[in-house]
């Protein structure tokens, strides 16, 4: 372990496991640590860094802007933020954007917008939210308390009330689900920390459906999904339905802390002065990379060699599936966010990638997350492939 490491077992909270690696420089899709080891990146920080490490493009607005302006609060505007809410506008279902700096920090918002919103037209009792099982929204209370993973409310509990969690995908419970009393569902379009499941274009719709019929609002969470991760600019295209209301964070600013929520403004517009606030949200900086980072990755050309590069990884791992229908159990993802369900325990070809200096993440026991930087390189999917393959014959043999 390294001096810098060493350190950090003394000094930071013990909240998070970490490997023994200290990161010191990025460039594209790789990574150098103090000890001078070069990574190939895998996990782009959890679908964060969506262009890569140090993008020369992203530096250079961010030192201009550093020059220019960091701070001067929401009581003022600044031309960045105004600049990239126009930009989301024009490019989502959306009509006003509300900016925080991270991801469980757009679902509060999103989850007090609906609470206000039903309190303002329809009183008191319009208050619950209905949620999916294995879902993650986040770590605050309030996102904790929507997010359909029992691991993780433990020592924290009593969570907030008024929340019905469903299974996924299963048409008839969130039907049974529906009353008078909803105010809104939440859901992700792929359940990215539940082991990347993407929801059916069938029950989506019937989400979209029973919100209209008993007045609630359909909240996406797109922390992981958005920003081109899946080979649309937003998950929700892949399915021809508008929720009310999206999330949006991780890769929004390519790794500077920055989130949004973005609704319809008959929503909206119900968060007057007053009703919610973030002090750092839509800080100068960060959305002035912000405008960059959908400007690049909202061009068609680059979202469409997204899309192929998800399908070439796609095929290449369901033939390993065929050839080894006893490792692996399911692939499944869109896009650059893939999640590979093996039948053992996948701590083992974890270690393995790392050993071979290639970054991943494992979302569940038995799954192995891929989410690259989407400028991955066919030369870096065939590295890696390759990797894996050999790994996979290890383990058979």
């Amino acid at each position: 372990m390294s001096y810098l490491a060493d350190l950090g077992e003394v000094y930071l909270a013990p909240n998070y496991k970490r490997e023994p690696v200290v990161f010191v420089r990025g460039e594209s899709t790789r990574l150098f640590t103090d000890k001078g080891e070069e990574y190939l990146d895998f996990t782009a920080g959890i679908a964060v860094c969506n262009l890569g490490h140090a993008h020369p493009q992203l530096v250079q607005v961010l030192k201009e802007q550093a020059e220019c302006l960091w701070h001067t609060s929401n009581l003022y505007y600044t031309e960045p933020q105004v600049r990239l809410a126009k930009k989301l506008v024009e490019l989502s279902f959306g009509d006003k954007v509300f900016f925080a700096n991270s991801g469980t920090e757009a679902v509060e918002a999103a989850l007090k917008l609906s609470r206000r919103w039903a309190y303002q037209n329809f009183g008191r009792s319009k208050h619950k939210f209905i949620a999916l099982k294995n879902s993650f929204h986040g770590r605050t209370l309030g996102s904790l308390s929507v997010t359909g993973q029992p691991k993780y409310w433990e020592g924290f509990e009593p969570l907030v009330p008024g929340v019905v969690f469903v299974e996924p995908n299963d048409l008839q419970e969130l039907k049974e689900a529906f009353d008078e009393s909803v105010c809104a569902v939440i859901m992700e379009p792929i359940q990215g920390e539940g082991g990347v499941y993407p929801l059916t274009q069938e029950f989506i719709a019937q989400a979209k459906e029973l919100c209209q019929k008993y007045s609630a609002l359909l909240i996406f969470d797109e922390i992981q999904t958005g920003l081109g991760r899946t080979g649309r600019l937003f998950a929700y295209e892949h399915y021809g339905i508008e929720p009310d209301v999206m999330c949006l964070a991780k890769a929004l600013a390519n790794g500077l802390p920055l989130s949004a929520m973005i609704a319809k403004k008959e929503v909206i517009d119900f968060l007057t002065p007053g009703s919610h606030a973030s002090t750092f949200g839509g800080n100068p900086i960060a959305c002035a990379v912000g405008c960059k980072v959908v400007e690049m990755i909202s061009d068609p050309t680059f979202l469409e060699e997204v899309e192929l590069k998800g399908k070439v990884i796609m095929e290449k791992l369901r033939a390993y599936q065929e050839e080894y229908p006893g490792l692996i159990k399911q692939v499944r993802g869109k896009g650059l966010l893939i999640g590979i369900e093996f039948t053992i325990e996948v701590k083992p070809i974890y270690q393995e990638l790392l050993k071979r200096r290639i970054l991943t993440t494992t979302p569940k026991p038995n799954v192995l997350r891929l989410s690259p930087p989407l400028i991955i390189n066919y030369r870096e999917i065939d590295y890696f492939m390759i990797q894996l393959e050999e790994i996979l014959k290890d383990i058979k043999t």
